[in-house]
């Protein structure tokens, strides 16, 4: 079989030579079929996605949540994955999945939930990033996924953004990079390849390009010193594959609506030759709006690997599309559209990522035993360290927290929520607590004015009160020079509110985040975090 070639040849010799040698002994469909990470419907194999693994070998899959059960569902499901191209004479596939923490996370089911990134560059702690993603690649390598489509590098710019905002891990470079390049490092520590995405900044986009294609008219040196720093500490760090965007940049690239992800200006001239970038170069999904509106699937594909990409992604495609992509590159290759030399250009760093990351040597998991292999409890307690360190005093006009003693406070918070009222304590601080509905009710903010009246503090925990009109309501009937507001999730509270005396955000609404918000306002916990991103009217919000 073709893998029993590949683990010998791997095993001795120069890397570069083996690849050499397998290269020769892969047919031309083989070497296209490896630059395809597809996907394959539902939670078990079926004969029609079993028949395309056997036929084309592509050379990764990428997980969606209609794939994903529990974790020994998922350990199955990857187990026949591998072992049906492998007995088919095929290389082990990367297996990958969206794993970024916070709003994207599609191993969820049994796995930890980590909060959203900014929370982490919050914390500023490079050394708790490196734990962060060596904990979640220990995960995803505990059920057979070696790929995870993340982090994301992209800067929150700008405020009106549709699809990155709290995805980001913040607005600052300086603040984001080596965090960003640390949990890159701690991922991959784990031989589960990091991908920094989405190449070169969807950050600052007014428009999501699954809906259509965005364009970032900023000039080049904005971009040099913002958008693309993430991406040189992420390369710097060693980063295995990054994911280039659908959008256009006009500063990169003349040619009118030209996406990056098509763009050899960008691919090949900026990523490639510039920032010295040679690992592994994927695609966002080509089925998004932004491309397939514009072009069918098999010419999105071969455009791609023209201008520079390794590897082309399909997230939503029937199989027949998939298999016309794999063949339209072949076709060009055997017409002279493409030299064969791009293509093995690709698939030796994909060998190469292969090699490196311990695929070739794949072998099945026990699903009995994942529970061992997740190590739940250990992740747990790294959440809550994440929350400790990165809970953000944003604003104390008064400088009041942690309260005193003899202080009188009332906390006020959604009565879905009674840990607020365990947690906020404090020896010496007299504590008035109002549990009000999610949703308050004008009962509920009368009753709130009155508490307020009768403390020197009010705090007010409120989620999400930038869509949710009742809240900020709440807060904004409370009187603003002895209130401080607690961000629950969005740290984007802030412009609903402007006014309060204090602020403090989780960025994340898990269930940690109530004992050390707790712990800030009370005394427990020193208040080191520091506001990873910029918000509208705080002059100095880092």
């Amino acid at each position: 079989m073709l893998c029993v070639f590949i683990c010998l040849s791997l095993g001795v010799g120069g890397i570069t030579q083996a690849q050499d040698d397998l290269l020769s002994t892969m047919t031309l469909e083989q070497r296209v079929a490896q630059m395809f990470v597809v996907n394959l419907y539902g939670s078990q194999l079926n004969e029609p996605a079993r028949d395309f693994l056997t036929r084309y070998h592509p050379g990764g899959v990428v997980l969606l949540p209609e794939n994903i059960r529990t974790p020994q569902d998922v350990t199955r499901l990857n187990n026949v994955y591998q072992q049906t191209i492998i007995d088919s004479g095929g290389l082990p596939l990367f297996i990958s999945v969206d794993q970024e923490g916070g709003t994207i996370a599609h191993l969820r089911e049994g796995f930890t939930t980590f909060p959203v990134p900014m929370l982490l560059t919050a914390s500023g702690d490079t050394e708790l990033a490196y734990r962060v993603g060596q904990a979640m690649g220990e995960e995803m390598l505990a059920v057979g996924v070696n790929m995870n489509l993340a982090p994301v590098a992209d800067l929150e710019t700008n405020p009106n953004n549709p699809i990155i905002k709290r995805r980001s891990y913040g607005s600052d470079p300086t603040m984001v990079s080596p965090i960003v390049a640390a949990y890159i490092e701690g991922m991959q520590a784990t031989n589960v390849l990091a991908t920094a995405k989405h190449f070169p900044g969807h950050g600052d986009s007014s428009d999501d390009s699954h809906v259509g294609l965005p364009v970032i008219d900023l000039d080049r040196e904005r971009l040099e010193m913002v958008e693309l720093a993430p991406y040189r500490a992420a390369i710097e760090a060693g980063v295995s594959t990054i994911m280039v965007a659908h959008i256009w940049y006009p500063a990169l690239e003349p040619q009118p609506d030209l996406p990056a992800s098509m763009s050899y200006n960008v691919i090949t001239g900026l990523l490639r030759e510039e920032m010295g970038y040679d690992g592994l170069i994927i695609t966002d999904a080509l089925d998004m709006d932004a491309i397939d509106t514009v072009y069918s699937y098999p010419s999105a594909s071969l455009q791609a690997i023209k201008a520079g990409v390794d590897l082309v992604i399909a997230a939503h495609m029937s199989l027949d599309a998939q298999a016309a992509g794999i063949q339209r590159v072949v076709d060009a290759v055997q017409s002279g559209e493409i030299t064969e030399e791009r293509i093995n250009e690709s698939v030796r760093r994909i060998l190469a990522a292969k090699e490196q990351f311990g695929i070739l040597d794949w072998e099945p998991l026990d699903p009995t035993t994942v529970n061992a292999r997740l190590n739940l409890d250990a992740h747990a307690e790294l959440v809550s360290e994440i929350f400790n360190k990165g809970v953000t005093v944003a604003v104390d006009r008064n400088t009041v927290i942690p309260f005193k003693t003899g202080q009188t406070v009332a906390v006020i918070f959604p009565g879905t929520r009674p840990r607020i009222q365990q947690e906020c304590t404090a020896e010496g601080v007299i504590v008035k607590p109002l549990a009000v509905s999610e949703t308050p009710t004008e009962s509920d903010i009368a009753s709130a004015q009155r508490m307020a009246a009768q403390v020197d503090f009010v705090v007010v925990f409120s989620e999400n009160a930038d869509v949710t009109p009742q809240r900020r309501a709440l807060v904004n009937a409370l009187p603003p020079d002895k209130t401080i507001a607690v961000a629950l999730a969005s740290p984007y509270d802030w412009m609903t509110y402007p006014q309060v005396a204090g602020y403090v955000v989780t960025y994340s609404p898990l269930p940690q985040a109530v004992p050390a918000a707790c712990g800030v306002l009370f005394g427990r916990i020193p208040a080191n975090g520091k506001l990873s991103i910029t918000l509208e009217g705080l002059v100095d919000s880092r």
